[in-house]
């Protein structure tokens, strides 16, 4: 089959994005009406001098994570209106997520980093009030965990609670990494590493914390750790769970389930005390995982392609943009949109197209290699040659509200276009 002309090409494009466009001309009138018929009412952000972010850039905490699911916001607001013992609650809530989850107990926590601290505290002081109120000073107790794959920018909630880190890069040295003042093995790895992990920790006797925090969806995972005997694995609930953004959850065996909750909040004298998840996120984080049982991912996933589907049919109409659909491997696991264009011919870096987006009304946060967030000494992995990977320019479906990704395609567009038309 010959190749249409460029002409044609372009002619089909337009074609293709004729629905988004139509749209994106009722939205403008729309957002027109609402503004005249709200003017003055004000926004809780907007009367402090924060204006709100378009996001397209996925859960990413420093943009507050995701928007929680309607019915963790009622379920909050009801846990809200009466007193309750948070022991009783912690116990209860436990109960019901070893029943969600087929682990033996469960607990919520102050986010995965919370859940990774209470771990750690967990498996050196474990429920003995003396070791709880020594630490962190770890003389005298096993206070070694192993960072199997190397380290990560959130080990520091290990170091909080008194581990000192042992690093194995691979499962070889993972055998000979393990000794005598080993507490704990932490991990990030899911894939087929993890049973062999397992082996490893078993044979050994030490537990293995898995961190899974961007890990739902999909809702399996919640269980799957369970069924391979993971001691302990945790998930965020600010991420794709749509829970309270300041909770977590730490699953496994009831023995370490316990340990973690007595050296937690509402223990004084705890060294996890400051990490507090209150009766609201408590509840919160039940609901979400509850509400997941329930929801259609299928559908979900039907509307957040269509999102970018819609995003690159706008953008594809400038000559020279093309653009690739795919779904993550490695956190933030939806549709993703990938722009991307000839930064030497249209005069545009990825970065300058960025900064543009932040920078216009609304603003717009997409994903590129900038990370505000991240602290720059930060060295994570093995390899301190580490370069970064080319800059490129995403959009996260999930986190994009209906009509916002019309909001998106259209500044893109108008951005890549007005830089291909001055060159």
């Amino acid at each position: 089959m010959s190749q249409l002309p460029d002409h044609r090409r372009m002619f089909l494009k337009w074609l293709a994005a004729t629905p988004a466009l139509s749209a994106i001309a009722w939205q403008g009138l729309s957002q027109r009406l609402m503004a005249a018929g709200s003017a003055g009412s004000g926004n809780v952000y907007e009367r402090i001098g924060v204006l709100p972010i378009i996001n397209a850039r996925g859960t990413w905490t420093y943009l507050s994570g995701s928007l929680i699911l309607p019915e963790v916001r009622r379920a909050m607001e009801q846990a809200s209106l009466q007193f309750v013992d948070l022991f009783e609650l912690q116990q209860g809530v436990g109960r019901r997520l070893a029943a969600l989850s087929g682990a033996e107990s469960g607990m919520v926590t102050s986010g995965s980093a919370g859940a990774m601290a209470a771990a750690t505290a967990a498996c050196i002081a474990g429920s003995d009030p003396a070791k709880i109120w020594q630490l962190p000073d770890t003389t005298g107790l096993k206070h070694e965990v192993v960072m199997l794959g190397g380290r990560i920018a959130f080990d520091s909630a290990i170091r909080l609670a008194g581990g000192k880190l042992v690093l194995a890069e691979t499962l070889e040295q993972l055998s000979s990494a393990i000794n005598g003042n080993t507490a704990m093995v932490y991990t990030t790895w899911r894939d087929e590493r993890l049973p062999k992990a397992l082996e490893v920790t078993r044979s050994k006797n030490v537990p293995l914390l898995l961190d899974d925090a961007a890990g739902i969806p999909p809702f399996e995972n919640l269980s799957r750790y369970a069924k391979l005997g993971v001691d302990l694995y945790c998930f965020s609930g600010g991420k794709g769970l749509r829970g309270p953004q300041c909770a977590g959850v730490l699953l496994g065996r009831k023995d370490l389930i316990d340990a973690a909750l007595a050296n937690s909040n509402p223990y004084e004298g705890a060294v996890c005390r400051p990490m507090k998840a209150g009766k609201e996120e408590i509840i919160g984080m039940l609901t979400a995982i509850e509400t997941w049982e329930k929801l259609d991912v299928a559908g979900m996933n039907k509307e957040w392609n269509a999102r970018v589907e819609r995003i690159a049919k706008l953008v594809e109409t400038v000559p020279g943009v093309t653009t690739k659909i795919y779904v993550p491997e490695e956190g933030n696991s939806y549709p993703t949109l990938r722009v991307m264009w000839d930064e030497a011919k249209f005069g545009l870096t990825v970065a300058q197209c960025d900064e543009k987006l932040r920078s216009g009304n609304p603003r717009i946060d997409v994903l590129t290699n900038r990370n505000p967030s991240l602290v720059s000494a930060v060295s994570e992995g093995s390899d301190p040659k580490h370069e970064p990977p080319q800059d490129q320019l995403e959009i996260v479906s999930m986190t994009l509200q209906p009509g916002e990704d019309l909001t998106v395609g259209r500044r893109l567009r108008e951005i890549l276009n007005a830089a291909k038309s001055k060159t």
